[in-house]
């Protein structure tokens, strides 16, 4: 079969690989369409990051680049392991992409996001949706029903925005800020205002303005170029600011505008990956007595996420902004979201293409 594999920074190579073998546990999926994200973009430009560098195998999965890319994935069933009970062959699906150790409890209420030598499937080994077939431990895979195969590729981002919303706290009726109107910028606020939060978001480019009006996930959206954005979520609130706080930039002015615009006593959720380590304005955190938190990937978020999408109350087809095949996976998809970002939220492959 074919897949994209990772060989260093800057080197993905299209191969013809063996396909993957059913295990007792374990589901057969045949890939339908496969996102690619922010983190696939670090590893193209920057890493190895996530990707274990060639001879320096992953403590779990035992591998090392190369390594077949893609985490953001839908697929059919076509075959189900010894033991495996409550899915059938033909079945929908989405995974939930992780690598961890076998005796980490996934049960509800579990952090298993954070458990030891965390990794993902895509990036720390085990396949990828970045390739024809693939085949994963039961507990990773999640039915999806009626939702699309391709809209069903952007659950996995959706579940990421899903988790900084519930490690926010905030609540239907309260007020949100999100600094960011990139992928999981528009996705954590499609979450919010699905949740019955009122949304504003701050965003400099025109395309991404335009996107967060077009998609309706904001109540409005701020120019920080046209007025401070702080000012505007006060003037909207009474006076008193917003409830919460998403950092979805990386970009220190965001963080900065974020600790302003929050009322006392107010979250900020940390959502973005950083590069570097920004200064934080501790002297506003402290009397504002601010909450700051971080946010990774999700724990049983999946289920929820998928609900969400199911209930109607919020449409990710508008999100899909390309469509390409394996082959133009750089050309068309990697090169593109770099030097073309404004213009994308989500680029999809087909890997039968």
């Amino acid at each position: 079969m074919r897949a994209a594999r990772y060989y260093d920074q800057k080197d993905i190579r299209i191969e013809d690989i063996d396909e993957p073998q059913l295990k007792p546990g374990t589901v057969a999926i045949d890939v339908a369409w496969c996102g690619i994200c922010g983190t696939d973009l670090h590893e193209y430009l920057e890493g190895p990051i996530f990707i274990p560098p060639a001879g320096h195998p992953h403590p779990i999965s035992g591998e090392s680049a190369p390594v077949t890319m893609g985490h953001e994935f839908s697929g059919t069933i076509t075959a189900l392991g010894e033991g495996v009970t409550g899915l059938e062959v033909g079945e929908n699906v989405v995974v939930e992409p992780y690598i961890i150790h076998e005796d980490v409890d996934t049960g509800e209420g579990q952090q298993y996001q954070l458990s030891r030598d965390m990794n993902f499937i895509g990036l720390g080994g085990r396949g990828g949706g970045l390739s024809e077939k693939i085949v994963v431990e039961r507990r990773w895979v999640h039915p999806i029903g009626k939702i699309p195969l391709d809209e069903a590729a952007l659950i996995e981002p959706l579940s990421v925005a899903h988790h900084a919303f519930v490690r926010s706290g905030a609540q239907a009726g309260q007020v949100a800020i999100v600094g960011g109107a990139g992928p999981i910028g528009l996705l954590t606020a499609a979450v919010l205002k699905a949740k019955g939060l009122t949304v504003y978001i701050s965003e400099l480019s025109e395309a991404r303005k335009a996107k967060a009006r077009e998609t309706g996930v904001a109540d409005e959206v701020f120019d920080p170029r046209d007025g401070d954005v702080a000012d505007k979520v006060r003037e909207a609130t009474g006076g008193r600011g917003a409830d919460a706080g998403f950092e979805c930039s990386s970009v220190p002015a965001v963080l900065d505008m974020l600790l302003d615009a929050v009322a006392p006593g107010g979250v900020i959720v940390n959502v973005s990956i950083w590069g570097h380590k920004p200064e934080v304005d501790m002297p506003k955190l402290v009397l504002k007595e601010i909450d700051l938190r971080g946010t990774i990937g999700y724990a049983n978020d999946h289920p929820d996420t998928i609900a969400l999408v199911q209930s109607g109350k919020l449409d990710l087809a508008p999100f899909i902004t390309g469509r390409i095949g394996l082959d133009a996976l750089v050309s068309e998809g990697f090169d593109q979201l770099i030097n073309n970002n404004e213009e994308h939220v989500k680029i999809i492959v087909d890997p039968r293409a």
